[in-house]
């Protein structure tokens, strides 16, 4: 009895020993290298070795958990396997040559924290399926060709801290969505297309310790209820064409001093309200 349980145990342990990544997951990998030209990657996967000896990837319990090819020359489309990953917590491939449309699949991604795809040439619009990827707390895209405008799902993402989305060519207004976004606390959007208004539901943010929209095309009066984000530190307003009064604290905490592009299309700083309690007067009104 003994022998037999000695030879069960010493077989549980060959078989862990022997335990890798699923099929499915594996292939995901192999699409990942092919579509980006692999072969020309900086640091190469040897594909006879196991999943866990590869370059940048990251293997908990039989799954993989996290993807870090950044500055590896990546070249080519990302597959849509890549949302076959499901156990995928953190995707880095930032700074590569990755090209057209993020696929809609990245949603299946749901256990996924840390987003980063900036500085490539993806295009296209950011697929409303990022959405259910409720576990997210950061996501950059910037320094990319994104267009289209901006989802209103990723409104869903209650856990997300960090937004960053400038330099692509991202058109239309801030969904209303993203002032429930009460834990973002970075939220850059300069150097889009943006248009439409900044609501005054902004100071929902609680969070919010640096807003960028620098160098859009917003209108509008620049709300003073700006002013009850308590944790706000940085912000730029500045080249878009925002209107009307701004009150003195506002006006110091904008890195350009609230200058703006009028209908001539000429710079020109926005006049500061020097009454006291200005953003309660304007409430009030």
């Amino acid at each position: 009895m003994k022998q037999i349980t000695t030879l069960i145990l010493t077989l549980g342990m060959t078989l862990s020993a022997m335990a890798s990544v699923s099929p499915t997951e594996k292939n995901a990998l192999v699409k990942l290298y092919n579509s980006t030209d692999g072969a020309h990657w900086i640091n190469k996967w040897d594909m006879k070795a196991p999943v866990e000896k590869w370059y940048g990837v990251k293997v908990l319990n039989d799954k993989v958990v996290s993807i870090d090819l950044s500055n590896n020359n990546l070249t080519g489309n990302l597959p849509k396997e890549i949302g076959n990953l499901t156990s995928l917590q953190s995707l880095n491939l930032f700074r590569n040559n990755i090209s057209g449309n993020i696929p809609a699949a990245i949603g299946n991604l749901k256990f996924l924290k840390s987003l980063n795809l900036a500085f490539n040439k993806i295009s296209g619009p950011i697929p409303t399926s990022v959405g259910n990827m409720v576990g997210l707390q950061s996501i950059e895209l910037y320094m990319n060709r994104i267009n289209g405008t901006l989802p209103a799902e990723l409104g869903n993402l209650a856990s997300l801290q960090t937004l960053s989305l400038f330099n692509n060519e991202i058109e239309g207004e801030i969904p209303t969505t993203f002032y429930n976004l009460k834990n973002l606390k970075v939220l850059l959007l300069s150097s889009n297309k943006l248009s439409g208004k900044l609501s005054i539901d902004v100071d929902k943010m609680a969070s919010l310790e640096n807003l960028s929209l620098f160098e859009n095309n917003m209108v509008g009066q620049v709300p003073f209820s700006l002013e009850k984000l308590k944790n706000l530190k940085e912000m730029n307003i500045s080249y878009n064409k925002f209107n009307g009064l701004v009150s003195r604290n506002l006006a110091q905490l904008d890195m350009m001093g609230m200058t703006m592009i009028n209908d001539k299309g000429v710079a020109t700083t926005l006049q500061v309200d020097t009454r006291s309690n200005s953003a309660l007067a304007a409430d009030d009104e």
